[in-house]
Order: C-alpha cells, then sequence, then structure tokens
C-alpha cells in the first residue's frame, strides 16, 4: 500500500527533472575539467543525448539508475504498487534505450552510458570519463594524420 494519496503521488512524479539533473551536472563539469567541450541535448540525434562531443564522434547519456533500470543497483527498486505498471515502464525503457544506443552505433557514434550511482565518486568518473573520450580522440586524431598524409600524396 502506497503511504501517499494518488493525487499527492502524481505531483511528486511531475516533479522529476529529465534535463540538467544533479548527476548529469556533475558529468558536465568533470568532462569539462578534463578540457572536453561538448553540446547538450542534441535534438537530431536518436535519443537525445545528454553530452555530444562532436568532433569525437561521442555521445554519452546520464541514466538514473530507477528510471533505466541498472543492473544490481540499490537504487533500481520496482515500487511496491501497481507493479504490472511499473514492470512494463521500465521495459520500455530499458528497450528503448538499448535501440536508441544501437541506432547511434549504426550511425557511426561511440555511445558511453554513465549512471547515477557512477557519479558519486569523482575520480571514478574521471576516469571513465578519460578512458571513453580519450579512445575516441586517437581515433579522431588517426583520421586527421590520415587525411594530411592523403593530400600531401595527392599535392
Amino acid at each position: 500500500m502506497d503511504h501517499v494519496s494518488p493525487t499527492r503521488r502524481s505531483w511528486l512524479m511531475s516533479r522529476v527533472k529529465s534535463k540538467n539533473t544533479a548527476p548529469e551536472m556533475r558529468v558536465r563539469k568533470a568532462a569539462h575539467a578534463l578540457g572536453y567541450r561538448f553540446r547538450l541535448h542534441q535534438r537530431h540525434l536518436p535519443g537525445s543525448p545528454d553530452l555530444v562531443f562532436a568532433r569525437l564522434r561521442s555521445v554519452v547519456f546520464v541514466h538514473g539508475c530507477f528510471w533505466h533500470r541498472h543492473p544490481r543497483c540499490g537504487k533500481s527498486s520496482t515500487p511496491t504498487t501497481r507493479k504490472k505498471f511499473w514492470n512494463e515502464k521500465f521495459a520500455r525503457n530499458v528497450a528503448r534505450d538499448a535501440s536508441v544506443r544501437q541506432e547511434l552505433r549504426r550511425g557511426g557514434w561511440r555511445v558511453c552510458v554513465i549512471w547515477e550511482c557512477e557519479t558519486k565518486k569523482s575520480s571514478r568518473l574521471v576516469e571513465k570519463l578519460r578512458r571513453f573520450l580519450g579512445s575516441g580522440e586517437a581515433a579522431s586524431l588517426k583520421g586527421t594524420i590520415s587525411r594530411r598524409m592523403m593530400r600531401r600524396k595527392v599535392q
């Protein structure tokens, strides 16, 4: 039994933000501190990724553990009331997330998902971003070098 009235629950759920959340702000701050520049919530890309590093053809999604069902995370509990509704909703969210990641990868984008609970420790967050964005930077640089070489051969 829910200890909150349906009206109050509806109001509470309406207050849940989808953009500019605290975890997203921590990821932005870490990426910026590493020297990377990015665009936010690019609607022309599937899933409207939270951070888009266009030069690196890389995107980052910051997922809430509860809404996106982070495996083996305590925050991904299921409410005890209306279980069928919640299970269906969570299944749709997970399926949509997988579809969006697949569509982006097919379009040549590299995708990283950072979970809400992973943003708590800034050292781990910075390391994850460094590894993900650094590997994209190497690929981007490799493309630049080969383009330069091609221009030299043509001239």
